[in-house]
C-alpha cells in the first residue's frame, strides 16, 4: 500500500494515495445529492432525539420534548375502547342468555369478544377452529359431554372440569384394570361390546359376555343403552364421535387406566362478561343446542 498522492494521467484527478495490487483510487468528491441527504439525515436524527423518547437511562429513558409513550398511547386507546363498549358489557352481564340473540348489537359484541378470548385462552387445547384433538373436545359438533345449551356451556367454562374450584364438574372414568376391578379378559369383552354398538363385530361371544360386564360396571354412568349421562360427563358410546379415538387399543387403554382430563375454571382468571362472551361464541360455532 502506498500513501503517495498522484495525478491520474487519463482523468487529471488526484488519487487518494492508496494502492492495492496496482489499483489506485481516484479522489472524486461525493455527489451533492448524497451529501445533502446525509446532512438532512443528521438534522432529522438530532431533532428526533430532542422531540421523541430516544436515549436509554439507567432505570428509564429520555421522554422527549412531547413526552410521547407508545405504551401510554395503547393504554389510552384501550381505555377509549372499553368506554365505548361499557354499555354493551353492562347489558350482557345482566341480560338472560335467551334474550341476547334478540339484541343484535349486544350479540355481535359478545361474539367478537368471545372469538378474541377463545383465541387467547382456549385455542391452545381446542384448536384455533375449535376442532379439538384427542382428549380435547370438538366444539363444532353436536356431541356434548356436559350439555350444549348456553347455560351448560357457561357453567363448564366458569367452573371447569375436575378443576380446583369447589363447584367444578366431576365425573372420573375408573381405572378398571389398574384398580383391579376387572380382569384383562373382561375388559376385552366389554371393549368388544362397546365397539359392537356402532359397528359389526365378529366375536359375538365376547360381545355377549361384554354386555353382562357393561351392565354390572358401566351402565350406572353411561346408561343402559350406552347413550351417556351428562350429569357425570359420560359420553355416548353408540355414535361415531370418540373423545380419544375409536381404535380398540385406545378403548382398552381407557377402560384399563381410566381418564381424568382437567379443564381449568376460568372464573377468577377471566371476568364474568368475558366468560359469557365465550359461552355465546362457543354456542354459535354450530354445535350448540
Amino acid at each position: 500500500m502506498s500513501d503517495k498522492v498522484e495525478k491520474d494521467e487519463i482523468t487529471g484527478t488526484d488519487t487518494t494515495g492508496h494502492e492495492w495490487d496496482g489499483i489506485k483510487e481516484l479522489d472524486n468528491p461525493m455527489p451533492r445529492w448524497w451529501l445533502w441527504t446525509m446532512y438532512a439525515s443528521i438534522v432529522w436524527a438530532i431533532g428526533y432525539w430532542i422531540v421523541m423518547p430516544a436515549w436509554p437511562l439507567v432505570t428509564s429513558y429520555t421522554s422527549g420534548f412531547i413526552g410521547y409513550s407508545s405504551r401510554g398511547s395503547l393504554e389510552q386507546e384501550l381505555a377509549e375502547a372499553s368506554q365505548a363498549h361499557a354499555a354493551d358489557r353492562a347489558t350482557l352481564l345482566t341480560m338472560e342468555f335467551s334474550a341476547v340473540k334478540n339484541n343484535d348489537q349486544v350479540y355481535q359484541f359478545a361474539i367478537r369478544g368471545g372469538k378474541s378470548a377463545f383465541a387467547v385462552n382456549c385455542s391452545q387445547c381446542h384448536g384455533s377452529g375449535a376442532q379439538g384433538s384427542p382428549g380435547f373436545p370438538n366444539l363444532n359438533d353436536d356431541d356434548w359431554l356436559w350439555g350444549g345449551n348456553l347455560d351448560a356451556i357457561y357453567e363448564t367454562i366458569k367452573y371447569g372440569i375436575r378443576s380446583d374450584h369447589d363447584d367444578t364438574r366431576i365425573g372420573d372414568m375408573p381405572a378398571f384394570l389398574t384398580d383391579e376391578l376387572l380382569t384383562k379378559e373382561q375388559i376385552n369383552d366389554v371393549a368388544e361390546y362397546v365397539l359392537s354398538l356402532s359397528e359389526e363385530r365378529k366375536d359375538m361371544a365376547a360381545v355377549d359376555r361384554g354386555l353382562e360386564v357393561y351392565m354390572e360396571n358401566c351402565a350406572s354412568c353411561h346408561g343402559d343403552k350406552a347413550k351417556g349421562n351428562r350429569d357425570f360427563g359420560a359420553p355416548n358410546l353408540t355414535d361415531a364421535i370418540w373423545f380419544y379415538g375409536k381404535d380398540k387399543d385406545i378403548i382398552l387403554r381407557t377402560i384399563s387406566r381410566g381418564r381424568a382430563n382437567v379443564m381449568p375454571a376460568w372464573t377468577g382468571r377471566l371476568d364474568d362478561t368475558t366468560i359469557r362472551q365465550l359461552a355465546l361464541y362457543v354456542h354459535s360455532l354450530g354445535g350448540g343446542e
